[in-house]
């Protein structure tokens, strides 16, 4: 188990948390009555359900597009970034879309909509901080061969990556590992 010192900084994820899984439900629960008492019960309840099927088919449907594309790209040596990060998105919305609730359906449609859904990725790839390896294609059935870059200076320059030989304690007898002279 690893623990985490107390850190200030650490408050500010947990309170974005605490407002999606406490504040989001009890929104939901309030736009699902107040529909009720307008439209009746079951016509809410009936809608929820039709909202979810649609939803689930539309992910469907623009996750096997997105991968299509994703392969286009792949097979013609480019890294498919855009199409990653609309596959997330479509992850996302499938979740959205199947929890019940007006405010989730509607941000659920937006994640997966092929017109809206592009924008997002571009925006979410351009703001997000990615660490990502950096491959070469050789168009060979999605074959990659890894390129070694320069750490940016982004990245902690505590890692160097090398060889060495202990001067100080070498074996007598290379053949045994465990038979190590004492340092003079």
């Amino acid at each position: 188990m690893k623990l985490v010192a107390y850190n200030p900084k650490n408050e500010a994820p947990l309170f974005k948390l605490f407002l999606l899984f406490a504040i989001l439900p009890i929104l939901e629960i309030a736009i699902l009555i107040n529909v009720g008492e307008l439209i009746g019960g079951w016509y809410t309840v009936a809608i929820v359900i039709v909202t979810a099927f649609a939803g689930a088919h539309l992910v469907k449907q623009q996750g096997l597009s997105t991968l299509i594309q994703a392969q286009q790209k792949m097979q013609a040596g480019t890294m498919p970034g855009q199409e990653m990060a609309e596959g997330l998105l479509l992850v996302i919305a499938g979740v959205l879309l199947v929890t019940p609730g007006f405010v989730t359906d509607g941000i659920g449609f937006l994640l997966s909509l092929p017109m809206t859904r592009p924008l997002i990725a571009k925006a979410l790839v351009k703001h997000l901080p990615l660490n990502v390896v950096n491959t070469s294609f050789n168009g060979n059935n999605g074959n990659f061969s890894q390129h070694h870059q320069p750490h940016s200076t982004s990245q902690s320059d505590d890692i160097i990556e090398g060889e060495f030989e202990r001067k100080d304690k070498s074996p007598t007898n290379p053949a045994l590992k465990d038979d190590l002279r004492k340092p003079e």
